[in-house]
């Protein structure tokens, strides 16, 4: 039986943790954190995780903590892993971080757009970037693994077999995304309230999301040549949730459907990865609380464009329903334990 950790057990992340692992066999969890709950029971403070009624949220004691689990799962603001992540690690542990900490392999890409210097270069050069449908075979040697941010999974899920198989211009990429309210995580902000959020539907950040260079440089390294995208995110007035829609121009003369083989090919045998039929596109609603990243896709061909609909929930196969299926290749057991019985929410 796996020993896990959650530091920060009661942001969105933390507690979606909470709830896919209580249905893993292999894993039972030791201790859960929460600097704002500590001394109270889990189901105390989220009553739909009563079935955590023998967990206490406790601060997070690093020398403490580190006698009690074998892998950590670090669900911390940005900022606040780097040091936590480099002391478990250090000391031996298995870490995946949810945070951007670990995700840029350049520590100055990661100063000048998240506007703090990495202290910790020698233990970000060991990290490995957690998208199991890019580096499966990396993943179960590492033990430290940034989990991808939300955006970038629904990005990269959508782009990767046109990219592999030189299909598009690189220079034309458009990524268009919505994300419901939760991908801003779960504090207190008048821009996310209800009044503000309902009933309306906005972009925000173009240009500047911190994602860009987390998608560009997985692209890069993809296609061994420096990508540079247009990345807008817009903000839905719903729970969870991110539909993605790519545009490109393609290089070669084809149709939808094969650019569907395609696709099909690249992705039969994964297990979280669904392309649909042609004329079927992804809706937000059918991955809600699951860990499936749907793909729809279409050739237009008046503009000589590929159009990909991804969609993913943002707090599954974007956060930690992915640090899960990360975790299981690192620990060798079955890549879809503990998540392929994630029922679909009402």
């Amino acid at each position: 039986m796996l020993k896990v950790a959650i530091c920060g057990g009661s942001g969105y992340t933390g507690i979606e943790l909470l709830r896919i692992l209580y249905g893993h066999t292999k894993v039972r969890i030791t201790a859960v954190t929460s600097e704002k709950s500590a001394g109270k029971k889990v189901s105390d403070v989220f009553q739909h995780l009563h079935t955590h009624e023998h967990l206490t949220y406790e601060p997070l004691n690093k020398e403490k903590l580190l006698t009690k689990a074998d892998l950590f799962f670090l669900a911390l603001p940005h900022g606040a892993s780097q040091e936590v992540v480099h002391f478990f690690f250090r000391n031996g542990k298995k870490v995946i971080d949810l945070s951007a900490d670990y995700r840029l392999y350049d520590p100055q890409i990661y100063k000048e757009w998240y506007g703090v210097p990495h202290e910790f270069v020698s233990t970000l050069k060991k990290a490995l970037y957690g998208l199991p449908e890019m580096y499966r075979k990396k993943i179960k040697n590492a033990k430290l693994v940034a989990n991808p941010g939300c955006y970038p999974t629904s990005a990269l899920l959508g782009l990767l077999p046109a990219v592999q198989n030189k299909l598009i211009d690189l220079s034309t990429i458009v990524v268009d995304s919505k994300s419901g309210t939760s991908g801003a995580g779960r504090k207190a902000d008048l821009s996310l309230s209800y009044c503000e959020v309902n009933e309306g539907f906005k972009a925000y950040a173009l240009a500047t999301h911190r994602h860009t260079p987390e998608i560009e440089q997985e692209l890069s390294a993809l296609a061994n040549v420096e990508v540079t995208v247009n990345f807008t995110p817009h903000l839905l007035p719903v729970d969870r949730g991110i539909l993605t829609t790519i545009y490109a121009r393609l290089l070669r003369k084809t149709d939808t459907a094969a650019v569907l083989k395609l696709y099909e090919k690249k992705y039969a045998g994964e297990p979280f990865v669904r392309v649909l039929g042609e004329g079927i596109y992804p809706n937000v609603k059918d991955v809600r609380g699951t860990n499936f990243c749907e793909l729809g896709i279409k050739v237009n061909p008046r503009t000589d464009t590929l159009m990909v609909v991804s969609a993913i929930d943002n707090l599954v196969k974007g956060a930690s329903g992915q640090a899960v299926h990360n975790m299981n290749l690192m620990a060798g057991f079955e890549e879809t334990e503990g998540l392929d019985t994630l029922a679909l929410f009402p």
